[in-house]
């Protein structure tokens, strides 16, 4: 019996090493890093809202925060995350094995998912205080561009590896399969953090199935119900689901961050990695109010993404 567990033991130990690594780290990267460097292109070229901070010293504070980050993930996500996806493979744990759901069926569904359920993750992160300590670190950026994707303290991705291996446990996600969406959710993250003004047109059609910059500019605005909308981050059905919608704030009208964190001065590196811990404050500006949308939303303008 004794041998039968050390057996198996060591063939969990081999298969998390195999395939530790199921879609090539080159590949990744390269996928990463093009895709930053073409938002930082089209951000220069066609600017959605104008910056009104130092976008070098923003970018320096932000891949600050990435740094930090990565370390968590690399002590979190793979040795937690993608264990927990090796030993549900393993012993065939999961809606997709009951299903019997494999091949692009699998994956594709797997994906769906994850998405589906990250957006209960990012609800729950704005709406319990303690999460909300260590994502307020992501909101607190006074400009929107493609480097905020990069803003994620470290505290926050080490608590969502438990979360995210609760969804491969249910869903019975593959190694595959999961870090497939983690290379989906950084490009699309990517993506509509960026500061591109695409064609009105083109981003309202869009916008009935992805999220896209503009719908992610109201997600980062100062006014709370606009903050506590476009939750989704791939696919914009579960927004619509759980009427969460919501598409019809110019960005002109926008002040991008946090209400009572509008001081620059505060707001770098260490002061980022250190908000967690420090006592938080409600949300209200310098005079004690609370932001609010004046305007009336017109009906017609569900769509209106300007």
């Amino acid at each position: 019996m004794r041998e039968v567990l050390h057996r198996n033991e060591d063939s969990l130990l081999y298969s998390l090493e195999s395939v530790s690594d199921p879609i090539s780290p080159l590949l990744r990267g390269f996928v990463f890093f093009g895709v930053f460097v073409v938002a930082q292109l089209f951000e220069a070229w066609r600017p959605l809202r104008k910056p009104t901070q130092n976008k070098r010293r923003r970018v320096f504070i932000n891949v600050g925060i990435a740094a930090t980050a990565a370390l968590a993930l690399r002590f979190t996500f793979f040795p937690v995350v993608m264990g927990v996806a090796v030993f549900a493979e393993s012993r065939q744990i999961g809606l997709t094995h009951y299903l019997q759901l494999s091949g692009l069926i699998g994956i594709a569904l797997s994906v769906v998912a994850l998405d589906w359920t990250l957006y209960y993750w990012h609800g729950m992160l704005h709406k319990i205080p303690f999460l909300w300590r260590f994502h307020n670190v992501h909101h607190v950026d006074l400009d929107l561009d493609t480097s905020t994707a990069l803003r994620f303290h470290f505290g926050e991705l080490a608590m969502s590896a438990f979360y995210r291996s609760a969804q491969v446990l249910i869903f019975g996600i593959s190694p595959f399969s999961l870090v497939l969406f983690e290379m989906l959710i950084t490009t699309f993250a990517q993506f509509h953090h960026s500061n591109v003004r695409l064609p009105i047109g083109f981003e309202r059609f869009l916008s009935k199935a992805i999220i896209t910059p503009r719908l992610h500019g109201i997600h980062h605005s100062i006014v709370r119900q606009e903050t506590d909308s476009n939750f989704g981050t791939i696919l914009t059905i579960w927004d619509y689901l759980h009427t969460t919608f919501r598409g019809n704030v110019p960005q002109d009208r926008i002040t991008i961050g946090v209400p009572s964190f509008q001081d620059p001065r505060e707001l770098g590196l260490f002061g980022a990695l250190g908000l967690p811990f420090r006592r938080q404050r409600v949300w209200r500006t310098i005079d004690g109010s609370e932001p609010q949308r004046i305007e009336e939303a017109r009906e017609s303008e569900s769509h209106l993404l300007a």
